[in-house]
Formats: C-alpha cells, sequence, structure tokens
C-alpha cells in the first residue's frame, strides 16, 4: 500500500486529475442501486492522497496555494455528479423537440457545478491540512460543511450526499435518528478515508482505532434499534396505495385523459370489485413480494396483501401519485362525482394533482403543484402545495431573462409553478394526521421542523413522478433518500410513484410492502405505528453541528501540533 500511495501522490497532470475523476465516479457504486459501500474505502483514501501531493508552488498566494487542492476536489465530484446523475439527461428526452438541447446542461454543466462544491471542501481541508492522521478531521469536517451547504445555497440541491453511501439498508439507516444525514456524511468521510493513514505513523493507531469505533456505533445501534424495534399498525386504517404506471408522454395527452382517469378509479376500487371487473381472480402478495414484481408484468395486475382484505375498515387511505389527474380537477364536476361514486362510506382519496388560484388583479391564476384530500363525498376537504419547487423543472429562475432566449422550465405549466406558503400536517378523521411532501421535498429533511410533540404526525405521504427518468439510477435513489427522511424522525413512509417505486415502510425505514420500478398495479396494507419521537426530530442538525465543530478543532490542533513537532 505505501506504494500505491507514493505512486499516487507523485503524480502530475492529466494523469492526478483521471485518477480524481475516477475516483469519484467510482464512490457512486456505493449509493443505490448498485449498493456497494465497500467502494468508499477505495475512493476517499485515493482523495487524500492526491490531497498530500497537492502542494502549492512555494511563495505563491493563499489561493494560488490551494488551486491544486481545489482542481483535485473538482474533479473528484464532477466524476462523482456525472456517473451519479447522468441519467438526469432521460427526462430530457421525454419532449426531445424542446428539450433535447439540455441534455449536456443536465448531464455535464450541472455535475461541472455541484462539483464546484467539492473543490471547495479539498481546498479547506488543504488549508488545515497535516502529514499526521489528523488530515482525516480535515477532509471530513470541510466536506461535510460543503455537503451542508449544497443543500441550502440556491434553492439546495442535496441529491446523493456522501452519508447515503453508508445507509443501503435499514440496518445502517437507523443513525440518521440520532444525528440525521448530514452527520451521517460527517462519520462516513473519516471511516471511508481511514485507509490513508495505513502507510503513516503519526496518529494512525488512535485515527484507526476511531474509525473503528465509528463503524462498531453505526452498526450496533442500528442492531440494537432493530432488536428492540416496536412493530404492530394502527387500528382500523388500512392503506392502499396505486401505481398507474403512465408514460410521461401520454400524462399530458387530451386523447388519454379518460383511459388514465378510468385506470386510476378501477386500481382505487376495493379488491374483490376490482379483481371482477378485471376479470381475474385476487392476486395476493404478502410481505416484501411485492417489491420483486418484474417490470414486465401486466399492468393491469392487482396486488393487495392483507390477510382480511375484502373486510371494511374504519378508515381506508387510497394514494395516487403525484400530478395524477389528468386534467385540472376543480373544472371537472363530473370526474368529481365518478370519484364520489368510486369512493366507499370510510374511504378517503389523497391524491396528486394540478391546483389554480385566481388572481384578484385578473392577471393568470397562479398554478400549485398541490395534494388534494378528498372524502367519501367526493368534497376536498383540504389541500397542500409543494413549497419546494425544482429549478427548471417547475420554475424557471431569471424567468424574464431566460425565455428571451427561447429557454422554458420541463414541466410545460404557463408561468411555472408557484410554491406553496406552507408545510403543515393534514387531519384526518379516523387516522392518524399525515405530512405531504411532493416529489423531491422528500429529501430536505432539514426543511420539515416537525414538532416533537403536539402537532407530530402519524405519518408521511411522499407521491411523486419518476417517469421521467425511466429505469435508470434515478428512482432508486430518490426512494433511498425518502427512505432515511423517514427513518430520521421515526415516522412511516407511504409512497405513490407513478411508475415506481411505491412502498410502504416503517418508521425504521423497513419496508413493509411496494411495489417494483416499472410496474403497475395497487397493493393494499396496514398504516404503521409512528415511532416516539426521534433524537433528530428533537433536535435536528443541532447534533451535526457540534460533532462538526469538534472535527475543525481536532483538525486546527493536529495541524498545530504538526507544525510544532517539525519545526
Amino acid at each position: 500500500m505505501d506504494r500505491i500511495a507514493a505512486r499516487i501522490l507523485l503524480l502530475e497532470g492529466w494523469r492526478r486529475a483521471a485518477l480524481a475523476f475516477l475516483a469519484g465516479a467510482v464512490a457512486t457504486l456505493a449509493l443505490p442501486p448498485v449498493n456497494f459501500p465497500a467502494a468508499g474505502f477505495v475512493s476517499f483514501p485515493i482523495l487524500v492522497w492526491l490531497l498530500d501531493g497537492a502542494a502549492g508552488r512555494p511563495g505563491a498566494g493563499p489561493l494560488r496555494r490551494l488551486m491544486p487542492a481545489f482542481r483535485i476536489g473538482w474533479m473528484f465530484g464532477f466524476g462523482y455528479f456525472i456517473a451519479g446523475l447522468w441519467w438526469l439527461g432521460a427526462a430530457m428526452l421525454v419532449d426531445a423537440a424542446d428539450f433535447l438541447w439540455a441534455i449536456p446542461f443536465a448531464v455535464l454543466i450541472l455535475p461541472a457545478i455541484l462539483a464546484i462544491y467539492y473543490g471547495l471542501a479539498a481546498a479547506l481541508a488543504r488549508s488545515v491540512w497535516s502529514e499526521n492522521a489528523g488530515r482525516l478531521f480535515s477532509l471530513a469536517a470541510a466536506f461535510a460543511f460543503f455537503e451542508w451547504a449544497r443543500g441550502v445555497l440556491f434553492t439546495g440541491f442535496p441529491w446523493n450526499e456522501i452519508g447515503m453511501m453508508a445507509a443501503p439498508v435499514p440496518l445502517l439507516m437507523q443513525s440518521v435518528s440520532v444525528i440525521g444525514l448530514h452527520g451521517l456524511t460527517l462519520a462516513a468521510i473519516y471511516v471511508y478515508a481511514s485507509p490513508a493513514v495505513i502507510i503513516g505513523r503519526q496518529g494512525r493507531a488512535p485515527a484507526l482505532l476511531l474509525a473503528m469505533a465509528l463503524v462498531v456505533a453505526h452498526v450496533g445501534y442500528g442492531v440494537i434499534r432493530l432488536s428492540t424495534a416496536e412493530t404492530g399498525s394502527v387500528d382500523g386504517v388500512t392503506l392502499r396505495i396505486v401505481q398507474p404506471n403512465i408514460e410521461q408522454t401520454l400524462k399530458w395527452d387530451e386523447a388519454e385523459e379518460e383511459r388514465i382517469f378510468a385506470r386510476l378509479l378501477s386500481l382505487s376500487a376495493r379488491p374483490a370489485a376490482a379483481d371482477a371487473a378485471d376479470g381475474s381472480p385476487p392476486a395476493a402478495r404478502t410481505g416484501n413480494e411485492a417489491a420483486a414484481v418484474a417490470p414486465g408484468d401486466d399492468d393491469d395486475a392487482m396486488a393487495d396483501t392483507t390477510e382480511a382484505e375484502g373486510a371494511a375498515a374504519a378508515r381506508r387511505l387510497i394514494i395516487w401519485p403525484e400530478t395524477a389527474f389528468p386534467f385540472l380537477l376543480t373544472q371537472r364536476p363530473d370526474a368529481i362525482t365518478r370519484i364520489a361514486d368510486m369512493l366507499q362510506p370510510g374511504e378517503t382519496l389523497i391524491a396528486g394533482g394540478v391546483r389554480l388560484e385566481a388572481r384578484d388583479d385578473g392577471a393568470r391564476p397562479l398554478a400549485y403543484n398541490a395534494v388534494y384530500v378528498i372524502d367519501e363525498r367526493g368534497e376536498i376537504i383540504d389541500a397542500r402545495d409543494k413549497t419546494h419547487l425544482v429549478p427548471f423543472g417547475e420554475y424557471l429562475p431569471l424567468q424574464a431573462i431566460l425565455q428571451r432566449f427561447g429557454i422554458s422550465q420541463i414541466v410545460k405549466m404557463p408561468g411555472g409553478f408557484s410554491p406553496g406558503a406552507v408545510r403543515s400536517p393534514v387531519p384526518l378523521d379516523d387516522a392518524p394526521s399525515f405530512l405531504p411532501l411532493i416529489c423531491y421535498e422528500i429529501i430536505f429533511p432539514g426543511e420539515m421542523a416537525l414538532p416533537a410533540a403536539g402537532e407530530r404526525p402519524g405519518f408521511i405521504v411522499n407521491v411523486t413522478n419518476d417517469a421521467w427518468y425511466g429505469r435508470t439510477p434515478g428512482p432508486y435513489q430518490h426512494l433511498r433518500q425518502a427512505e432515511l427522511t423517514a427513518a430520521a424522525f421515526g415516522l412511516p413512509l407511504v409512497r405513490s410513484a407513478n411508475t415506481g417505486i411505491s412502498v410502504v415502510t416503517d418508521g425504521y425505514g423497513r419496508v413493509m410492502d411496494g411495489m417494483a420500478l416499472g410496474s403497475g398495479g395497487a397493493f393494499e396494507t396496514a398504516l404503521p405505528h409512528a415511532l416516539p419521537a426521534t433524537f433528530y426530530a428533537h433536535f435536528g442538525d443541532r447534533i451535526f453541528w457540534v460533532a462538526e465543530a469538534v472535527a475543525a478543532v481536532l483538525a486546527a490542533a493536529s495541524l498545530l501540533r504538526w507544525r510544532h513537532r517539525r519545526d
């Protein structure tokens, strides 16, 4: 290993840049759907050794001295984001006639911009770099800080935060209930980079012992938490999750409106009625068999999971995905009537749709990406709007300027969507309240600010439409982030995705039932109990900031100690 580290340290020019790029790309093997977390033990030691050799020219100013480190971090990030986000280009192919030009932006320019965060992290780490094991604290603290910044600045884009690499299964997700995803990122970077100190002597033993202790704590806490897991479901509440599997090119085709709406209604009916209408016998499924459905399964297949699937429940919640209605619901009284005819006593429909709001000045109505709650009489009893919109997807930054160049947002809504004013739980009759999170809102746990008591919801409803990305890693990565958010707060996740992946998880992030990507149908299951409020629910990212401060102090102390010994 000494020889490998020495050769990496001495690399120059394009070879250094290429290795940094490759190391970043290899790290994405730890992300869904590959889920090989050991890839981090290859990528981050290489990054450390590359930074060891990234000293600036003697006599150069501070910024010039840090430029070699910035370039290494930027190339690492460029490889990481290209390999992890290449699937964004698939969204541009849905309407290729209008957005083919944007593929380079999605596949190359966006990763190049995001890589700036990693370049700045590497430069910051190198500014307090030492030749002892303390440089692990420099790397971890700097990268964790800029991962936080990536999720906050310019509306934020925290997709595939490094901490995800260390949480491929529920056993390894439990740490987020204490330290959150940012805290897991801080610990993961330190642990992943720790093999780099094997070639040194100064501080090697304490550094490796700390890394081992972090791994034991991470795994051990998961074992203890799941071995004492609270199980059970909410009495009298049944869920039916609908995954219609509508291709994105057809969702807003007026000729397809009736077929899409009829399909949603059919998939929402009680199991016996739905199976009878389909002309086929019931297809029962239990446990995680739902998640194993092959993408090629018949789109009209029904999947029902409870033993008492035909029995009436006190409250039956039917969940449709994001923008499920192929029209403006409030402009279609006939559709509301058909929904009322479909819903039986004790049933409630929770569905995504576009909501328009008239303006007093007579200007174009405001459009919102919303979730409707419709009772058994067909009345819209509540609604919530999406508060965190996707830039360039749902609205256009600097719209007046960019539209002059013929650029528009991907979702063709005149004027784009408007953000909702507030995010709050939705109360239900005969069932716990729920927090609606539309599409990628769920990857921002720091914005949820849920009370630990009082109005704490009983579960999270995440409606989404990942049809834009086809059968790529995107939907798998989105699901993992949703699971981590649910586990952080100890709340069940009820997720309906147009083309998948739809799931119901408990408060530990364990999948109770679900449907595979690219399959169509519905499944029915119980609503798991919400867990007591977690540490993260009580304190949010405060624990992360304490750990971040400690790592920064240790990095500075290590640098001072190294300089003292050198002098």
